[in-house]
């Protein structure tokens, strides 16, 4: 019996990203209505395929994986609107080489700055009134959630953010609707739930709620040691959050799990919005484009009117084409 693939994707400027079981497509509208879609083969490295199924190691390589992709997809819906403002065509030309790694390492480093660093910072002040090291580490989880939550709310307010999270509700609406065997049309993705238990807000949530039991067991050591470990631990955190996302994927009807997983819904209602029509018809265009790839619907059941561009791009060495859960990034809109 085939393992149950779970299909993922994140939202883009004026788009939405979905990856399938062996590659991802990114589908935008571009400013004169029309909807392209850039579609790219996904390969595993060795590396990947060597720790892709072992429990907690997984996590931290599927966010990576996911950070990339993700990334390539962000910097191709800015080049189709650039590209329409020139004239010229779009293409993958600046979504690989050291330009792709530099822009997710500082996307990694600005994260961690902000929600793991931070924290420490601000509440360092107060251990000099506070003896107790279990209440300033829960004081420190308390920040990190109020910086998270913030943040979010925060960029809500961004009149081109709140269309990205349209975007991000259109993707979830359109996967809502396969997942319960349904058409994969306007008509039947608009009744759908803007709610996805895989969804990348609440892992994060996840993640700063384990970070607060994490660091409740290290006490506070010396400053180099409490630095330190809110940076090496975050792969071990994500690790864990993850099989915790996967965990309530598998069994989402279960009643602890639906516990567990409630914050991180209630959450999406930040970072989500109800698409319209326009929006929908383009993550409807993604998510049929590599289910098609996936052998699941024919190519004349794709929409003629959408636009295929990068048809020779190469496959992205590295990149692993295992369960594809969405884990946007704390910086992903």
């Amino acid at each position: 019996m085939a393992k149950a693939f779970y299909y993922g994707g994140q939202a883009v400027m004026e788009g939405v990203m979905m990856r399938g079981r062996s590659s991802m497509a990114v589908g935008v509208r571009t400013p004169e209505g029309e909807i392209v879609v850039w579609e790219e083969p996904i390969e595993p490295g060795p590396v990947v395929r060597s720790v892709r199924n072992i429990p907690l190691v997984r996590g931290a390589v599927v966010l990576w994986d996911t950070m990339l992709l993700g990334m390539r997809a962000l910097i191709f819906s800015a080049n189709v609107g650039l590209s329409e403002e020139d004239g010229e065509e779009a293409d993958d030309s600046s979504m690989s080489g050291m330009f792709l790694w530099l822009t997710v390492g500082m996307s990694l480093l600005f994260s961690i700055g902000l929600f793991f660093v931070t924290p420490v910072v601000t509440v360092d002040l107060l251990s000099r009134w506070i003896d107790n090291h279990h209440v300033i580490n829960i004081i420190e989880g308390i920040v990190r959630l109020a910086i998270l939550i913030g943040y979010m709310v925060g960029i809500s307010y961004m009149s081109d953010i709140r269309r990205v999270f349209g975007y991000h509700g259109a993707e979830h609406m359109t996967i809502n609707a396969w997942e319960r065997g349904l058409p994969v049309d306007v008509e039947h993705v608009r009744e759908q739930s803007l709610r996805h238990v895989r969804c990348g807000t609440g892992f994060l949530l996840i993640v700063v709620v384990i970070s607060i039991l994490f660091f409740l067991l290290l006490g506070r050591p010396v400053w180099y040691l409490l630095y330190g470990s809110r940076i090496v631990l975050v792969p071990v955190i994500a690790g864990v959050a993850y099989e915790i996302i996967r965990a309530g994927a598998a069994h989402a009807n279960n009643p602890i799990m639906r516990v567990i997983l409630a914050p991180g819904l209630a959450l999406q209602g930040v970072t989500t919005r109800p698409p319209d029509d326009s929006m929908i018809e383009v993550a409807i265009a993604a998510f049929k484009r590599v289910i098609a790839t996936d052998g699941l619907i024919a190519e004349s059941e794709l929409d003629p009117t959408v636009i295929p561009v990068g048809s020779d791009a190469q496959p992205l060495s590295g990149i692993s084409s295992g369960r594809a859960e969405p884990i946007p990034t704390p910086i992903e809109a």
